[in-house]
């Protein structure tokens, strides 16, 4: 990871924390995405600040990238409590559902080696024990230089 400008993550984990993304974030836990720009009653230009600092993704008047979640197809499949379904942007994203909604999730994915499929209950204390020998890879990007959601 590039090293980042002094103060950049103190304000990006505000940015992540405020009201705003907040919103966002619960829209997409509680209807999925993309959503409508003009349906979040938010000033596009706040939007678009947060589109800049790479915490969401807004395409084509919608925002279809809300870190962690993700409104296209992934491989990472997080059910919710209530059945629905939502995708996650990698599995780091998919095991930080459940913590941040407060509530135990079940994630369904496959080894990105062997295919073998996975699936297991996170709470929001972390993973249940039924993935005692699942692992979490963690790469580097190849350009850090473009925003993460365009690097699929």
């Amino acid at each position: 990871m590039a090293l980042e400008p002094p103060g950049r993550r103190s304000a990006r984990r505000a940015a992540r924390t405020g009201a705003l993304m907040q919103r966002v974030l619960r829209m997409f836990a509680t209807r999925g995405g993309p959503i409508p720009v003009e349906q979040i009653g938010a000033p596009l230009d706040a939007l678009m600040a947060l589109d800049a600092d790479d915490l969401l993704r807004i395409q084509n008047g919608h925002v279809d990238v809300a870190y962690p979640f993700i409104a296209r197809p992934t491989p990472w499949v997080v059910t919710l409590p209530g059945g629905q379904e939502r995708y996650a942007c990698c599995a780091t994203d998919a095991l930080g559902i459940a913590p941040m909604l407060g509530r135990p999730t079940r994630i369904r994915s496959s080894c990105h080696h062997c295919g073998t499929p996975l699936q297991f209950q996170v709470t929001p204390d972390g993973p249940a024990a039924e993935a005692h020998d699942v692992m979490v890879w963690f790469g580097t990007r190849v350009d850090d230089r473009c925003k993460v959601a365009d690097t699929w």
